[in-house]
């Protein structure tokens, strides 16, 4: 038949592969995307790759003895056994039976979390999720690693509804083409992070909006330890900072608005609550616990912090009360210890400007962070798969898994509440890797430890499914029929099968269905639908939504035959908190005050020494001297080569690594103090681990600053290091942004460096790609 081209969507966008004899051969980009994503070329090599689980398979520890617990759980020599699909389906439906019975459905951890499909019938996490409740519920986890400091700390101060406006309905690039003079970005604008969404995206659009808007004559200003944390063609000034200072230079902004008589004391007066505390914080006329005097939040003070000139500082600010400014606050800037301070000193700082709620300006928290932020938004829903009612109640932070095995019934804050972890025996994963996502991952595989039984559904041998002891092969997004959009997406799209499925994989709907089925919950799992029926249902609840709006939108017959439907009802927002500026008694927000609290009595009453009741500057494990045992800071940001941990041997993946590892880039300065040079390998150590990786020398990268993206898969094959493929979470801290939302801090860490002198034959291979002991690959 010859090579034939398919259409289909993932989480970087709609593309289309090349199946040529029942293998994905090559992609090629949407013809109608103006800014395609490069990591689509990941896809040809990970579809057919040697750790794609091919078979169910059973750790032979497990096997043998039972469940409980084993602090083998995740040895590179621990041996997996093959079994047929019956078995492992009688085993697991088996073992949650013996879990819920004897200890309680609170006892199972629904622990997915992450994007393994972009289709909403084939969404793991709602798949794993709807499971669970069907057989009686499971211990949910709350928030997110991407924002859980927003998630917390936003409805204290903004009121709830205002969060989801805040993270899906930002204004769009036009608005913000149109309206805004100045954008003020903490954390940069960085491009790879928008080539990912959720459901995925018909068009790659950000990057093209960014630079439409700076055509414009927008001034974009990027305060980030990495100049290339903005795209070049915005012609961004780059103002270099000391990573983890960020919530500094804001108050120091302050305080030249304060001081020059620049704060829209009008505005501070009408929509805010604490205005005077702030005030008189920033001023030096308290400190953080309303003790006074206090030190004065000064440029002079904020230059010895942030690195950043005084006299830049004050620039800035008298630029930013000159223009319609729009402040962003990435979501890479939360992810640190005290990540609520930067946000709540942005909110703080948007508001001395006077401009929330007008078009164009304000505070924004998302830009550059993800590809749906900023691209429109969908108020009236998406087709989605639904999850069902859980009827158990106890839940985690999301950061919270290692505590929590570790750590049973042991008490712990978040949110204002004491709370005690529960006591989880089975652990069920779908849809994600917390071995990419979780820090301290020497201290994961000792919780992982801790379980009576782990239960992987995976289409690779990730991390975690090798820390697994049930693991079942699930089918790619490219195996399978589906639907693709996402939260102000330009389209709904069909994805439909490309190829077969790999070796063994079955849909997780069907594994789930037929676990649902021996233990007496099939009808409620299924309804009696198949998940084609499934799709074709969830489909025409949305058409018809969309009919009783007034959009008419073509039968799902004609949505699969022509491959799409244009996405009705799409809105581009303008401002946040608009309606509450313009009525503030009407559209009072869901706070105590009604207003936007920078002062929470809420949170003050909370007594929580690592977050006070308004913005103020901690100093965090990052912010120290240079001359101590580690003197380098690292970031751990979002890779390019590829979502996530997603498709680490993909072509586009593996054409960044250095000698096969994670690529670490420093400055010049840095690498001729250490005596490193573009492919050498270095050896990384924090207070939590080793990692190996391999150097890239950039002056992109402030001096002081080195930077080693998440993603590379885990690998502690060698007693070298705890990492030899260059994972930054061998070396974070399992510790929460604060006791207020637990939130992750991954982002930032100190660390030391040294070049790897030995002999070559003493570096040891990267092993994360080999298939454990006992599997076969599927070629």
């Amino acid at each position: 038949m010859g090579a034939r081209a398919h259409p289909t969507s993932a989480h970087w966008g709609h593309y289309q592969v090349v199946v040529d004899e029942g293998r994905v051969v090559d992609v090629r980009p949407n013809p109608d995307d103006p800014a395609p994503a490069p990591i689509m070329n990941n896809v040809p090599a990970a579809q057919h790759h040697k750790t794609r689980v091919a078979r169910p398979t059973v750790r032979r520890r497990w096997l043998d003895h039972g469940p409980g617990p084993d602090p083998r759980r995740g040895d590179p020599e621990d041996e997996y056994v093959e079994v047929e699909w019956e078995k492992a389906l009688d085993l697991l439906a088996q073992e949650l039976d013996r879990v819920r019975t004897e200890h309680g459905n609170q006892a199972i951890y629904g622990g997915s979390y992450g994007w393994g499909s972009a289709g909403r019938v084939h969404h793991a996490q709602t798949l794993v999720h709807r499971f669970l409740n069907s057989i009686g519920g499971y211990t949910r986890s709350r928030t997110t690693y991407s924002h859980g400091a927003i998630e917390t700390l936003f409805p204290r101060i903004l009121g709830a509804p205002s969060v989801p406006r805040l993270l899906h309905r930002a204004p769009t690039w036009k608005q913000i083409q149109e309206h805004t003079e100045l954008l003020v970005t903490f954390g940069g604008l960085r491009l790879s992070n928008t080539w990912n969404a959720s459901g995925g995206r018909a068009a790659q659009t950000a990057g093209p909006a960014m630079r439409e808007a700076s055509d414009a004559g927008v001034q974009y200003v990027s305060l980030s330890p990495l100049r290339d944390d903005i795209p070049e063609h915005v012609k961004a000034e780059w103002v270099p900072v000391r990573p983890g200072t960020d919530a500094a230079v804001m108050l120091a902004l302050m305080y030249v608005l304060f001081t020059e008589g620049l704060a829209d004391t009008g505005f501070l007066d009408r929509y805010t609550e604490g205005a005077d505390v702030v005030r008189s914080y920033v001023l030096g006329d308290r400190d953080e616990r309303g003790y006074g005097p206090g030190l004065a939040r000064t440029p002079e003070w904020a230059e010895r912090v942030s690195g950043v000139p005084a006299d830049e500082l004050r620039s800035l600010a008298r630029q930013m009360a000159e223009k319609r400014t729009l402040v962003n606050v990435g979501w890479s800037v939360q992810r640190a210890r005290y990540g609520e301070q930067p946000l709540w000193a942005g909110v703080a700082l948007a508001s001395c400007l006077g401009q929330i709620g007008l078009p164009g300006a304000g505070f924004a928290c998302g830009y550059g962070s993800v590809g749906t932020y900023g691209g429109g938004s969908t108020p009236l829903g998406l087709p989605r798969m639904p999850q069902g009612e859980n009827p158990v109640s106890e839940f985690i932070p999301v950061t919270g898994i290692s505590d929590a095995l570790l750590n049973p019934g042991g008490l712990y804050e978040y949110d204002g509440q004491e709370r005690r972890y529960p006591d989880l025996r089975l652990v069920y994963w779908a849809g994600g890797n917390p071995f990419h996502h979780h820090q301290d991952l020497k201290r994961l595989t000792r919780a992982f430890g801790r379980a009576d039984t782990i239960v992987v559904n995976e289409t690779h041998w990730t991390a975690s499914a090798r820390h697994a002891d049930i693991v079942l092969p699930a089918t790619s997004s490219l195996e399978r029929d589906d639907i693709a959009t996402s939260q102000g997406d330009l389209s709904v799209r069909v994805m439909a099968r490309a190829v077969e499925p790999h070796g063994q994989a079955r849909d997780e709907y069907d594994t789930f269905a037929a676990l649902a089925e021996r233990l007496g919950a099939g009808e409620r799992f299924t309804e009696g639908r198949t998940s084609g029926e499934w799709m074709r249902h969830i489909y025409e609840q949305w058409r018809a939504t969309m009919a009783r709006n007034g959009f008419e939108v073509v039968p799902f017959d004609t949505f699969r035959a022509e491959g799409g439907v244009e996405m009705p009802g799409r809105v581009d927002d303008e401002a946040l908190l608009a309606e509450f500026r313009a009525d503030p008694e009407g559209n009072a927000l869901q706070t105590p005050s009604g207003r936007i609290e920078l002062f929470s009595s809420t949170i003050d009453s909370f007594g929580l020494e690592d977050c006070p009741g308004h913005p103020v500057w901690l100093a965090g494990p990052a912010v120290a001297d240079r001359e101590g045992e580690y003197p380098l800071v690292l970031v751990a940001n979002q890779p390019s080569g590829r979502l996530h941990g997603q498709q680490d041997m993909g072509a586009h993946s593996m054409s960044q690594k250095v000698r096969g590892r994670a690529p670490l880039r420093l400055g010049p300065a840095d690498a001729a103090a250490y005596g490193v040079a573009d492919g050498d390998v270095v050896r990384l150590s924090s207070a939590q681990g080793s990692c190996l990786a391999g150097v890239v020398v950039s002056d992109a990268v402030s001096e002081g600053v080195v930077q080693l993206s998440t993603g590379a898969w885990y690998d502690p094959s060698s007693t070298e290091a705890d990492c030899v493929h260059g994972n930054p979470n061998a070396l974070t801290a399992d510790v929460g942004t604060s006791a207020l939302s637990q939130g992750c801090t991954g982002q930032l860490l100190r660390v030391r460096l040294e070049r790897f002198a030995g002999p070559e034959d003493r570096l040891p291979p990267v092993r994360a790609f080999d298939p454990p002991v006992g599997v076969t690959p599927v070629g």
